[in-house]
């Protein structure tokens, strides 16, 4: 998707449109139109995924008034069409996810955000009202682009396509890159590398008009519901309904490929895709994808994935990385990332990522589990001590001493003990090849100490998840690496786990025992996964692989790199350490972020037809 709208009145560029659109055709490559009406214009590249979409267009409207491009997946569609009978709106039997928006936004204007559940981007062009009105999903699975250049707008799902409206410069962000250097992430949510463009955060909407640019949030975590049922079932049976609802959801199709890992996360989410998919007439295809280490780190991924796969009855296919190199495909033509990329080991992931779009277009993940259901108890506990709840603080620390064999849940500490823990903790070096040009401009030292000094989001019983849903919000890119402006291949990544139902109702149970090394999820999975993997603790790697191959003789060269033209702008080349002499794997992994800007800058240049990784 992507537009142009001028409020001066001035005509669209058609050339410039038709060539922003189809540039897209690697991210859709079914079909590529445009809309045009004087001062607005319109361009979408479709993939068609859903049965619905067979015979979509985009763009389209509903009355020749309004018009909409999207790139959207709107769930919980029966209830959502319920709500539009309700307010009068007709046709809603066979309308596209794009149709059902603009239902949407007829029935209530810019608070239709509130009623969608999905992921989404999209713009909608209110003639009548002269209105751009824009908007991006709750945890910014779907990204959005823009550059606002005077009295126009330019925006875009992919952000090399916004590069090539006219008037948009090349130059670059250069608070965002000393970021990158620093921190690997903007801190500005709402800014790219590129100093015109810029990024709409997660759960903001965008309006347009005569009366100026107005950005506004419209959904924020939930802080305070909490649920309680009488029998430990209900919690489960309820929590199998929902997750079964958010798979479904995400399925909408005949043909899927799951990155499965031998963990709890993703395995779950096969099991459930593959009763959904049993469970209707017509036939289907399930593949999983496992990316494994074989000998380079110790890794028993392939083993337990397996497990599931004969359990599941599906075909897998693995991606053995043991033999990748750091940095693998970043100077291959036509592989240049939209933005700076601090992945060195990343070459394995994108080429299981073109094994999984070989077959299929939608892709399911098991992301993030780990957040939404592996929660420290001691937090709760404290808080039912705090609230005077003795009852349910007794049974809860009686149950736990049990489960666990220890009287106390690990990590309570006494006061003297969480300060020594604090005055000990490890705070990561201030990098010394920053260009003293740049630390001063932006004073990034004090940047840098406020960053790492401040006090991470809290909540008394689900901090460590509130913690990570946040940072994803601040973050506001960090799912553009599943997303085709990045992987460059017509592929459409799902995450049912943070479907916002499934979230909301796993934000408000007890953290003890739902909540605690995913209770929940083993409780579900009872006779559906090998007990093997079900019952298999939380096990992260040993040994992390890009250190491994820092290490190999075949990485010697990262530390004699030459300095592509623009670095010294940024890095003083002769400072930095020698990454493969570093005995701090974080320290050494931050001394190679210079090298992932290098390879960006020698790459950069004027948008041009790209080429999948």
């Amino acid at each position: 998707m992507c537009g142009i709208v001028n409020l001066d009145g001035a005509p669209i560029e058609r050339q410039a449109l038709d060539e922003m659109t189809n540039f897209m055709a690697f991210r859709g490559p079914d079909a590529q139109e445009t809309w045009v009406d004087r001062a607005a214009g319109f361009g979408h590249a479709m993939l068609r995924t859903t049965p619905e979409s067979a015979n979509e267009r985009q763009p389209c409207s509903l009355d020749g008034k309004a018009w909409i491009t999207a790139d959207a997946r709107i769930d919980a569609q029966g209830e959502l069409k319920k709500k539009l009978a309700g307010k009068g709106r007709r046709a809603l039997e066979a309308a596209t996810d794009a149709q059902l928006i603009l239902h949407a936004y007829h029935a209530w204007g810019e608070d239709c955000v509130k009623h969608l559940i999905g992921d989404f981007a999209f713009a909608i062009w209110d003639g009548p009202q002269e209105r751009l009105f824009c908007a991006r999903d709750h945890f910014g699975v779907k990204p959005f682009f823009y550059a606002h250049l005077g009295q126009r707008i330019a925006f875009s799902n992919t952000l090399d396509c916004v590069r090539r409206c006219p008037g948009v410069r090349a130059t670059l962000n250069d608070l965002a890159i000393a970021d990158f250097l620093l921190f690997d992430m903007n801190q500005d949510p709402g800014t790219t590398a590129f100093a015109d463009i810029r990024r709409l955060p997660p759960a903001q909407c965008m309006t347009w008009s005569a009366a100026g640019l107005r950005l506004k949030c419209y959904w924020t975590l939930p802080v305070d519901a909490q649920i309680h049922y009488r029998a430990a079932g209900d919690y489960v049976a309820h929590f199998q309904e929902l997750l079964g609802v958010a798979v479904a959801d995400r399925l909408r199709t005949r043909n899927v490929a799951i990155s499965m890992s031998g963990g709890l996360d993703s395995p779950s989410i096969a099991v459930t895709a593959k009763m959904l998919l049993a469970g209707q007439p017509q036939p289907f295809e399930l593949r999983a994808h496992t990316l494994v280490y074989d000998s380079l780190i110790p890794d028993r991924e392939r083993y337990f994935s397996e497990m599931v796969a004969q359990k599941l009855a599906i075909p897998i296919r693995y991606c053995v990385a043991d033999d990748y190199r750091l940095y693998e495909q970043f100077e291959r033509p036509g592989a240049s990332f939209p933005e700076p990329f601090h992945e060195p080991e990343g070459a394995a992931t994108f080429d299981l990522f073109r094994a999984q779009s070989s077959h299929c277009r939608v892709l399911l993940t098991g992301w993030d589990g780990d957040a939404l259901l592996n929660e420290s108890p001691k937090p709760y506990f404290r808080a039912l001590l705090k609230g005077r709840d003795y009852g349910r603080l007794l049974s809860g620390t009686i149950r736990y001493a049990i489960s666990q064999r220890r009287l106390v849940p690990s990590g309570i500490r006494t006061p003297f003990e969480q300060r020594r823990a604090s005055a000990g903790r490890d705070v990561p070096s201030y990098p010394q090849w920053l260009v003293p040009a740049l630390e001063k401009q932006f004073a990034l030292r004090s940047r840098w100490e406020q960053v790492n000094s401040a006090q991470p989001v809290s909540h008394p019983i689900r901090p460590y998840a509130h913690r990570i849903f946040s940072y994803l919000t601040k973050v506001s890119n960090f799912f553009d690496r599943y997303d085709a402006g990045v992987t460059r291949l017509p592929l459409e990544t799902r995450h049912p786990m943070i479907d916002l139902r499934l979230l909301e109702f796993s934000l408000s149970l007890p953290p003890f025992p739902w909540c605690v090394k995913k209770e929940i999820l083993r409780r579900a999975m009872e006779g559906l996964l090998p007990e093997p993997v079900r019952l298999r603790p939380k096990t992260p790697l040993a040994i992390l692989p890009g250190l491994e191959m820092l290490r190999r003789d075949d990485a010697q060269w990262v530390d004699r790199f030459v300095a592509a033209p623009g670095l010294d702008s940024y890095v003083d080349r002769k400072k930095i350490p020698a990454a493969r002499k570093s005995d701090d794997p974080e320290e050494a992994w931050t001394n190679l972020r210079p090298l992932s800007l290098n390879f960006w800058l020698s790459n950069l240049q004027s948008p041009r037809q790209p080429s999948a990784r």
